[in-house]
């Protein structure tokens, strides 16, 4: 008979308690639980986790494609394993981008059959052991810790990761994944010096070493930016294309299909305060480099079709960007300091930021501005996402009501959920000569008011112009500070800033209403909030 020792959930349980955490919060539609946690090897040493910001991919491999290269032959040279790279995925469509910094260098030791690549350090090899109990299929976590990728099974209630790979010189601090890729890699690594790597994914669990394997190289040394790659994606439908961003406020495209490395051979940028787009003289990679601002980019994040960019970076704009004709559409600042986040919503209407300022702004794509303000964490907001997987009970029976969910962390050790319902936003109005200072008295306030032209940075919208939000759930999720969100089909998961991650459990009929030994423990994490706050909309769920 298992004791209370030796159940993992009991053993879970007793910790959150120790800290304070609650096992569980509560939402109108029901309680989202507290089902296991992943984290990095017990023994990584402290001193490599100090400047780290942990940052979570999910990576979903469909069944092993028929040309696959079978176990016995799968020992690959260079050369037939660099012709690919890897498109962005981030489960559902949201993705919850941490600002990534991170510092500390680890050891690798030189072994047989692999071989230095440039002055960085890491490693790669040409051939592999391969692992015969991996299936070729599955649901995977991957998240960068110190000088090390880890890659956990999300399926599986094992709080180690079942695999590691080690960089040396370098740390690991953005990663993407294309679950559609048409060839091998589809997994981008790019590193704190600058350079990027494409893998397949498949091909490195199969490895049982922690080295790369059948790697691409680009930026190779830093030749093309040698400045901390701050974000990486791949262009949705873009057929190879990905883009790199940089902390000195540059972005580069690539295209995997074009050599690795080369001189691109880019014009000085005169003015750095300027957009800019330069292409390559060279039929090389990069093939074109973008300057987005003076300082560095913080995060980008493609629309669900591709067709747009958007970034946010340390001088507090975001910024949007048609990306086939390198247009700057619109954008914004914020209300206090740098942005560090961003995503889209699945029907590329909305973009939601996060930043220094606590707040988590709405935008709107039609109306080119932001159409609320979300108040409620307590310090700076570092990942948003939209939950694609949730859907508001209709209550009128005609589906012409569209409300969003979307949730927030920050470094406040908070996630917050809210509800966007564009029909329910109250617009501010500007105070009338001698009149009473309400809502009904008055016009529209001036930012409402007051139109851009295309290509126009808006500047920083007054507190009192914006409608405000409340937010539905306010939950204590961690000890450290949180670093990333992502909505799945069945789960939330939160990371936090030192490599640990919680999966919760989305309601279901099962547990709705239902108590269980560990929810008394800690009780419930649901903070009830009004309908309407103050002068403006709090489009909180509807019961």
């Amino acid at each position: 008979m298992m004791n209370a020792s030796s159940n993992p959930n009991s053993i879970m349980s007793t910790t959150q308690q120790a800290s304070g955490l609650k096992t569980y919060f509560k939402t109108p539609e029901g309680r989202y639980k507290l089902k296991y946690e992943k984290t990095h090897p017990s023994g990584l040493l402290h001193y490599n986790l100090g400047k780290s910001v942990t940052q979570v991919t999910l990576a979903h491999l469909k069944d092993k494609p028929v040309h696959a290269m079978s176990s016995s032959s799968s020992s690959i040279g260079i050369s037939s394993g660099v012709k690919s790279a890897a498109a962005k995925f981030l489960g559902g469509g949201n993705g919850s981008r941490a600002l990534s910094f991170v510092g500390g260098n680890g050891s690798s030791k030189s072994s047989s059959g692999v071989s230095k690549v440039g002055s960085l350090g890491t490693s790669y090899t040409n051939s592999y052991t391969p692992n015969l109990n991996f299936d070729g299929k599955g649901t995977y976590l991957i998240f960068n810790v110190g000088d090390a990728i880890f890659i956990s099974d999300l399926n599986s209630q094992d709080k180690d990761p079942i695999k590691s790979i080690h960089f040396s010189n370098s740390n690991p601090v953005s990663h993407a994944f294309d679950s559609d890729a048409k060839d091998g890699h589809d997994l981008l690594i790019g590193l704190n010096c600058g350079d990027v790597y494409s893998v397949s994914l498949r091909q490195q669990l199969q490895d049982g070493g922690k080295k790369l394997v059948g790697a691409q190289h680009y930026n190779k040394d830093g030749c093309v930016n040698n400045s901390r790659c701050t974000g990486i994606a791949w262009v949705p439908n873009g057929d190879g294309i990905f883009v790199v961003a940089h902390a000195d406020g540059n972005m580069y495209v690539y295209e995997k299909s074009k050599e690795g490395s080369g001189d691109p051979s880019f014009p000085v940028i005169k003015d750095q305060t300027q957009f800019s787009v330069s292409h390559a003289r060279y039929s090389k990679n990069p093939i074109s480099r973008w300057h987005i601002c003076q300082g560095s980019i913080n995060s980008i994040a493609f629309s669900s079709d591709g067709g747009y960019i958007a970034t946010v970076g340390r001088d507090g704009y975001l910024r949007v960007f048609d990306f086939k004709t390198e247009q700057l559409i619109c954008g914004g600042k914020s209300y206090y300091g740098a942005l560090l986040c961003c995503t889209w919503s699945m029907d590329g209407k909305y973009i939601l930021t996060g930043g220094e300022d606590d707040l988590v702004q709405v935008w709107s794509m039609e109306e080119r501005k932001i159409v609320a303000w979300g108040e409620g964490h307590n310090s700076w907001v570092s990942g948003v996402a939209f939950d694609s997987y949730w859907s508001a009970p209709n209550t009128d029976g005609t589906g012409e009501s569209i409300v969003y969910r979307f949730g927030s962390v920050g470094q406040d050790t908070q996630v917050l959920l809210w509800d966007l319902e564009m029909d329910e936003l109250v617009v501010p109005m500007r105070r009338a000569h001698g009149g009473s200072p309400t809502m009904s008295t008055g016009s529209q306030s001036a930012h409402w008011d007051q139109t851009y032209p295309a290509g126009t940075l808006r500047p920083a919208p007054s507190m009192r112009d914006v409608p405000k939000l409340s937010p539905l759930v306010v939950h204590r999720v961690h000890t450290e500070p949180l670093s990333g969100l992502i909505f799945t089909q069945e789960y939330v998961l939160t990371a936090c800033r030192e490599g640990h991650i919680k999966i919760w459990t989305r309601p279901n009929s099962s547990n709705d209403g239902q108590s269980t030994a560990s929810d008394s423990l800690s009780g419930t994490g649901f903070k009830e909030k009004p309908l309407f706050s103050g002068k403006v909309g709090s489009l909180g769920y509807r019961q």
